[in-house]
């Protein structure tokens, strides 16, 4: 079966409230069994420039399951919180 990934590239425009996020999105993506591969970190873009300065990519166990996490209650929070303190491109792949 395929995986489900989260990528994100995110520009963060208020890190306070960022932390907020930060602190509630773990046990969302735990409860939907994914997990974070790369959270932030030293990254480099060629051929044009990303969105946001900090990039995320999550696996979740299938497609569906990334977008149930995406979509559900338990994230609902968290998202919200996010979509305040940043902007970004979220984008959910099927893959190896």
């Amino acid at each position: 079966m395929a995986f489900g990934y989260v990528v994100a590239q995110i520009n963060v425009t208020d890190p306070e409230t960022y932390a907020g996020y930060i602190k509630l999105v773990q046990p969302t993506i735990q409860h939907f069994e994914g997990e974070f591969l790369v959270r932030g970190g030293k990254s480099i873009s060629y051929e044009g420039e990303p969105h946001g300065s900090r990039m995320v990519v999550i696996r979740f166990p299938s497609y569906q399951a990334a977008q149930d996490w995406y979509h559900s209650d338990e994230y609902a929070e968290a998202k919200a919180i996010r979509m305040s303190a940043s902007t970004s491109v979220q984008t959910i792949i099927e893959g190896l």
